[in-house]
């Protein structure tokens, strides 16, 4: 008898099993890769943030709005795009963002200690001192790709990212 050709039912699974195996791994990379470019815009939106707040305190030497005319010794909390920008108007994230952003003023109560990593929400302050300070923190959205994820710079460019 002549042998004929084609594959086996064994050669076809085989093939199969590797195709599985590649699409498993390439859907595995594509998802965190996904992930990664869509925490980058909480990475350039903190650095813009920490940089509008410097250009501030360069104008006003302190980090939150004047209050006739006097930095305001206090804490001020700014949560929003939209309350943010009723304070640094040149802060522009974008439509459709997938984080919230926060900013916390310190003026004349004390400089926090450095951002922990990972991030978990707080950081405890020292001391009352003389050194205005301010942290930005971005907090994914819930239904994102990036709910859960938590960054944060502070005004001495400590981040957890």
């Amino acid at each position: 008898m002549g042998k004929e050709g084609g594959f086996t039912l064994i050669e076809l699974l085989v093939v199969i099993a590797i195709i599985g195996i590649l699409a498993a791994v390439a859907a595995t990379s594509y998802i965190g890769v996904q992930r990664s470019a869509t925490r980058s815009e909480a990475y350039t939106n903190l650095d813009t943030l920490r940089l509008l707040e410097e250009d501030f305190f360069a104008d006003n030497n302190c980090y939150q709005p004047l209050v006739l005319g006097a930095c305001p010794v206090a804490v001020a909390t700014y949560t929003g795009t939209a309350a943010i920008q009723g304070v640094l108007t040149r802060f522009q994230p974008g439509v459709g963002t997938n984080y919230t952003y926060q900013i916390i003023v310190q003026n004349g109560v004390g400089l926090p200690n450095p951002v922990p990593i990972p991030y978990a929400g707080t950081t405890a302050a020292l001391a009352p001192a003389t050194t205005p300070c301010f942290r930005a923190i971005a907090t994914g959205n819930a239904g994102t790709r990036v709910a859960g994820d938590v960054f944060a710079i502070d005004c001495n460019n400590n981040r957890n990212f």
